[in-house]
């Protein structure tokens, strides 16, 4: 678990996954994950590389593809923040792999400062976060590092949010759904890879069946960051 926080890029956009879909929000997105989705659209945050370290200025209020990262403190984070006058309530703390680190810090100092906090995680890490903040887990299961979805982060999550290509995708959500206790209180997205037809609606029917919700990447209909 680090202690310092590897910021790759601070921006404000419109949430388009999940729950929160259609807010506005302040993205926080920190640097490394080996996890290993074949799918992933943000490799770029892979890597730690000590070539790739620069100053947060050169992070802040940008989205780009780059890998560099910045070296930042909680109060340096939320210094940075106030310092571009945005005016979302919602944080967003992605990756990358957020739960790489140890959030709790980062998250009660937001909600101290009245921001809400949301939390993307693939769920193979600890979370250690503020007890208010909104945790998302996307469970990745059998990527290339063979990670384990820990049930710990299954049960800390409101949200579980699966990507979805083919029924066996489903089949993987409902065994790790049967490990928890009580399901009653998750609100289970299920999120179609790369917009592919079949896997919407495929989504689209088992949403329908179960009750469950549809996460399409706004995002990326809507050609925003």
């Amino acid at each position: 678990m680090k202690n310092n926080y590897k910021v790759n890029e601070i921006f404000q956009t419109i949430q388009g996954e999940g729950v929160h879909s259609g807010y506005a929000a302040i993205f926080i997105r920190l640097q490394g994950c080996d996890v290993g989705c074949a799918w992933c659209d943000t490799k770029h945050t892979w890597s730690l590389k000590e070539d790739d370290r620069a100053t947060l200025s050169q992070v802040i209020d940008q989205s780009n593809t780059s890998s560099q990262w910045a070296d930042a403190t909680a109060e340096e984070i939320l210094m940075a923040i106030k310092s571009l006058n945005y005016t979302a309530k919602l944080v967003i703390i992605t990756g990358g792999e957020p739960c790489f680190y140890d959030l709790r810090a980062l998250t009660a100092l937001l909600h101290q400062n009245n921001f809400q906090t949301q939390i993307e995680t693939s769920g193979t890490y600890p979370i250690l976060v503020d007890d208010k903040s909104w945790v998302t887990v996307s469970p990745k299961v059998n990527m290339r590092a063979k990670k384990e979805v820990l049930l710990s982060a299954l049960e800390r999550a409101n949200e579980i949010k699966h990507p979805v290509g083919t029924q066996k995708d489903i089949d993987q959500l409902d065994r790790l759904l049967e490990s928890l206790d009580d399901k009653h209180n998750k609100t289970i997205c299920l999120q179609p890879i790369s917009q592919k037809h079949n896997a919407t609606a495929l989504c689209i029917r088992t949403c329908i069946t179960r009750n469950w919700r549809l996460s399409v990447q706004l995002h990326k209909y809507l050609k925003i960051d």
